[in-house]
């Protein structure tokens, strides 16, 4: 199978006979760094799959307003995260929890989750991301998991470099703090 750049990849999307070919090299491309950074904001298997599912529906309903201005793994990095907001949002909700409030009931269902097999450290550090604001928690975990770089996030997050150093800094502490507590 032969394979692509992501700039080959865009051509090839441009090209209505080539479109769905091209959409499949970019589900096989980008399906599990999507997956994993999706999984590391809702944890659950079964939801990160559905998130997934729609990040990639969304993506192929809306090819024809990818404009290329930005790198096409950014665009889809978008579509995840709003995604991952609006799930969690609609999890509070249903839960009864404030937006300011720890998401916990993420890690009871972590715990549930017949396809997580980390440990007990796996558990508190996961209990510990949770306790971050929304925003510092993907912050942290796209430096953290995904070694993604600031330029990269900021294009994403359309956030300051500057901005995203002390936000991953100040998480990094919280989670510090957390860990060394819980001791």
């Amino acid at each position: 199978m032969q394979s692509y750049t992501e700039d080959e990849i865009v051509v090839l999307l441009r090209d209505p006979a080539r479109q769905r070919e091209a959409f499949a090299k970019v589900v096989s491309l980008y399906g599990e760094k999507l997956y994993w950074h999706i999984r590391k904001m809702v944890l659950d298997h079964e939801d990160a799959n559905d998130l997934l599912q729609n990040t990639f529906l969304k993506a192929w309903t809306n090819i024809e307003l990818f404009r290329g201005e930005a790198k096409l793994s950014t665009w889809l990095y978008k579509i995840a995260i709003n995604e991952c907001i609006t799930f969690l949002n609609k999890q509070r909700n249903m839960n009864n929890v404030s937006i300011d409030d720890a998401d916990t009931f993420l890690l009871e269902r972590l715990k549930g989750d017949e396809y997580f097999d980390g440990d007990e450290i796996q558990v508190r550090l996961q209990n510990a991301i949770l306790t971050l604001p929304e925003k510092q928690r993907l912050v942290f975990n796209m430096k953290y998991y995904e070694e993604m770089k600031y330029e990269e996030m900021s294009e994403i997050l359309g956030t300051s470099v500057g901005a995203l150093k002390a936000s991953y800094h100040h998480a990094v502490k919280k989670i510090e703090e957390f860990l060394t507590k819980e001791v």
